[in-house]
């Protein structure tokens, strides 16, 4: 096998990397007026805020779910400043014994947000102690131990918790149904990207053309995170090959020398597309056997390469495992052969 895989520090990537807390930090809308997009859940937001200042109350739980890099962390933290108070930020993974947990909520103030990050990887123990916290704004603690052992609830703040996830769907339903407000977040339409990215570059204090703008937002993928990184990527080719000013000609050059083509798919995508073609023709290949092929984690390239592929119409899903469809050999310029058994499954088989 000659393809060799490269999936860290990809700058297509949705995830977020140390590389983008400086930009992320800076570009942040601070207002729910200056956050672009998500009109719908910004519409609702902004009932559910006033409502809430106006009953002098705290604001339901609240949980925001969808793909990496759409401002769901941006959003909670825009809450918390449209709300006027302060906000607590941590993660499920980094929550790892239950008096991490009842420290942090002893310490937050009246009316307080708690924003917790990947919220779907808190342990079941966690979950526990969220639970009369989240309804009864009170912690049950266990002092001592065996037939001596007693149950002590002491009351806490009133507090918001915001919860982000990217799999909605791992979470227990115990802890989803106490959620007041739930909000799915959307990708984004390229005239929404363009937007972000005049802004982003206002900020920058960068010149950048609409057609340049618009040759980024194609790339984008949807999302605003992928959308700043590449303008920061675009940015150093005007400013070494250029006059520093982002015109769509510099724009199609820098993204071409990044390996990024039209659709936004970059190398790694590519070979992850060539693996399944060249290697098992074209599929059904189970997702373990292609971790293996790839030499990554079957959560990994199920969480973060495969969505955008499936969304594109270039892979199929299978009860046999992963196929790459006409589109995908087609765009890699490689003749379509698709086996019988392809052939069964998009002629009306049943997938999945």
């Amino acid at each position: 096998m000659d393809i060799e895989f490269d999936f860290e520090n990809r700058i297509m990537s949705t995830e977020y990397t140390p590389h983008d807390t400086d930009t992320e930090i800076t570009l942040r809308p601070q207002t729910l007026d200056d956050y672009i997009g998500q009109g719908k859940v910004k519409e609702n937001l902004k009932v559910y805020i006033e409502a809430a200042k106006k009953r002098e109350d705290v604001l339901d739980h609240v949980l925001l779910y969808g793909p990496p890099g759409l401002g769901k962390t941006t959003l909670s933290n825009i809450i918390a400043q449209e709300l006027g108070v302060n906000i607590r930020t941590t993660s499920g993974p980094a929550i790892e014994k239950q008096g991490d947990l009842a420290a942090i909520l002893s310490n937050l103030s009246d009316g307080d947000v708690l924003f917790i990050d990947e919220i779907h990887r808190l342990s079941r123990s966690i979950e526990e102690i969220l639970y009369p916290a989240m309804e009864d704004y009170a912690i049950d603690l266990i002092i001592g131990k065996g037939p001596s052992a007693k149950t002590v609830r002491l009351p806490i703040p009133k507090f918001t918790l915001i919860g982000a996830t990217t799999r909605a769907g791992q979470l227990t339903t115990p802890l989803r149904d106490r959620f007041g407000v739930i909000l799915k977040l959307e990708l984004y339409t390229n005239d929404e990207l363009m937007t972000i990215i005049k802004r982003s570059a206002s900020i920058l204090e960068l010149k950048i053309t609409d057609d340049g703008a618009a040759a980024i937002a194609a790339r984008s993928r949807g999302t605003p995170r992928i959308a700043n990184r590449l303008l920061k990527r675009v940015r150093d080719f005007a400013l070494v090959k250029g006059d520093g000013e982002i015109t769509s000609k510099i724009a199609e050059y820098a993204l071409k020398m990044l390996e990024i083509d039209d659709l936004g798919l970059d190398n790694t995508d590519r070979k992850l597309l060539e693996s399944i073609i060249k290697f098992y023709d074209g599929g059904p290949v189970g997702l373990e056997t292609l971790a293996a092929t790839t030499g990554e984690e079957a959560i990994t390239i199920e969480d973060l390469y495969e969505p955008y592929l499936l969304q594109i119409g270039f892979v199929s899903r299978t009860p046999r495992g992963r196929c790459a469809t006409r589109l995908a050999y087609e765009h890699l310029g490689i003749p379509y052969r698709p086996t019988a058994t392809q052939q069964g499954f998009f002629d009306g088989e049943e997938t999945k």
